[in-house]
């Protein structure tokens, strides 16, 4: 536990998609390398350490150097490894990951607080104010770490063979994990104010620099370590799936894992509300400010509604039988504002203004890809309004830059309409799959933020390099470039997956059946 989180999660989960790739490679899922059973995310085990008692204190010895649960001297020197199955080693490994991983994750939130927040020359530069919303409830979070740290400590020290994590994982997501939503809905106010802090104070800079470059530090930076609780919450819920991967199905740990995660799920999603609030608002906001209506006003700013796409697009003038001449003047540009319940039709004027002359509520659009019709007319697609803002139906034939956006303006305004391959909330046996190798930031509101080793099923795929693909571990949809990921081609690889996912999400079978019609973008 040398070290700080940022380096344990990058460890665990490189070494997550290279046990995928070994998996990928071989006939048979069950011929993977023992490596499978848990990600080595420490230093290596130190061959001079003494045999001890079966006590692991984790968070008081901050220089543990040990590496599994099965490489624990006590584990090693108490004969339990030949006693047990390979499934339960298995599943200890993955309980023993989420106490060391937390130990880690305690590491590293505390070096934010002494090492940055408690610097004296950073509090003389910084108001109070200004403290206050970069660090937010930090404290707050901090000491939620340790009280959770120290209760699974404790379990693990009552016996060497750990009974169970999940039971406490419930009882502090419930009564304490509330820390993180407050500090994470402040994501967006605090990326503000260190921008601003680093351009308005030279000062404020120098010093964040020369704190960066400390040691202690090990070359990571100040930004990644604000981010760490955000990154915690929802490594944890992960942390649980895979125990839930590992109980014996119908057991008390499959209960406990199966509340565990549901409780974590809801608070990683009240957490990405809290982020996207502030930001839909000042967006909105923002666009309202731009639109002058050429018909009857419609309001656009609403609490329940937030952005999905706005772009330009050529619009083909004239009737459809004159769809096939070939002049520069067959289109004219159009801009759309794609909100999740409504689309509004614009020109843009000047004065970076945009003069609506149509609308129509999302969900009475309907799409249809044209056949090849030549150069002109490649990625062209019809849009109907099956009632515009005039209370008719209306047809606009546009024309996209490319390939992948025609089609990603028609899953968007069509979200329902069927994509090349299907979901897995459809229950298909099979389906293609893809598992990151590099992280992607989402560019635009139709897109997905890819982390390390996310394994997706693949809806749609486009000739110019996007995917369009749904996540296995919260079934969120989104566009991403293909270079990002690799396709898993082990046909049980993938089986294993959604099965996997399936057993992930059986505790709200409700819940699942909207899935499919449900807009996750």
């Amino acid at each position: 536990l040398g070290l700080l989180y940022q380096e344990y999660r990058d460890k665990s989960t490189r070494q997550e998609i290279e046990t995928r790739r070994l998996q990928d490679s071989q006939t048979d899922p069950e011929e993977s390398s023992p490596s499978e059973e848990t990600p080595s995310e420490a230093e290596p085990t130190s061959t001079t350490e003494s045999k001890a008692p079966p006590q692991i204190s984790l968070l008081r010895n901050s220089n543990s150097r040990f590496n599994l649960w099965q490489d624990l001297p006590e584990i090693r020197s108490s004969g339990v490894l030949s006693i047990l199955q390979p499934d339960e080693i298995k599943l200890q490994e993955a309980m023993f990951e989420l106490v060391t991983s937390e130990a880690s994750y305690y590491k590293s939130l505390n070096l934010l607080v002494s090492h940055f927040m408690e610097n004296e020359r950073l509090k003389k530069i910084l108001h109070q104010s200004e403290a206050h919303i970069l660090f937010s409830n930090v404290l707050d979070v901090m000491a939620v770490s340790e009280r959770f740290l120290l209760d699974l400590e404790q379990r693990v020290e009552e016996n060497i063979v750990i009974s169970d994590v999940c039971d406490i994982v419930y009882q502090h997501t419930v009564n304490h994990f509330s820390v993180y939503i407050t500090y994470v809905s402040n994501q967006t106010y605090q990326e503000r104010a260190y921008k601003q802090l680093l351009q308005d104070k030279p000062a404020f800079r120098e010093v964040i620099s020369q704190l960066e470059l400390d040691p202690k530090c090990k070359g990571l930076s100040f930004s990644s370590f604000l981010i760490l609780p955000f990154q915690r919450i929802t490594r944890l819920k992960l942390l649980v799936q895979n125990i839930l991967k590992k109980v014996e199905e119908k057991s008390d740990r499959e209960t406990t894992a199966l509340d565990a995660h549901k409780e974590l799920e809801t608070v990683v999603k009240a957490c990405n509300e809290g982020v996207r609030k502030m930001s839909r608002t000042e967006q909105m906001i923002s666009i309202q400010k731009k639109l002058e209506f050429k018909i009857k006003s419609v309001p656009i700013i609403s609490h329940s509604r937030w952005l999905l796409k706005q772009g330009e697009l050529q619009q083909m003038n004239g009737p459809k039988t004159s769809r096939t001449l070939r002049t520069k003047k067959l289109f004219r540009e159009i801009y759309l504002f794609l909100f999740n319940d409504l689309l509004v039709i614009c020109r843009q004027i000047p004065g970076d203004k945009y003069q609506v002359f149509d609308s129509a509520p999302r969900g009475l659009l309907r799409v249809e890809e044209l056949e090849d019709q030549g150069q002109s007319l490649a990625n062209v697609f019809i849009l109907r309004l099956l009632e515009n803002a005039d209370d008719r139906e209306a047809s606009y034939m546009l024309k996209a830059s490319s390939q992948s956006e025609m089609k990603r303006w028609m899953i968007s305004l069509a979200p329902n309409r069927r994509t090349k391959f299907v979901s897995f909330t459809s229950r298909l046996v099979d389906c293609p799959q893809i598992q990151c190798v590099h992280p992607y930031v989402a560019q635009q509101p139709d897109e997905l933020s890819l982390e390390l080793a996310d394994v997706l099923n693949i809806l749609d795929k486009t000739d110019d390099g996007w995917i369009f693909g749904e996540r296995l571990h919260d079934q969120e949809r989104g566009w991403f470039p293909s270079s990002m990921g690799e396709e898993i081609l082990n046909p049980k690889i993938r089986a294993q997956n959604l099965k996997e996912c399936f057993r992930v999400h059986k505790s709200d079978d409700s819940q699942r059946k909207k899935l499919g019609s449900r807009n996750r973008q």
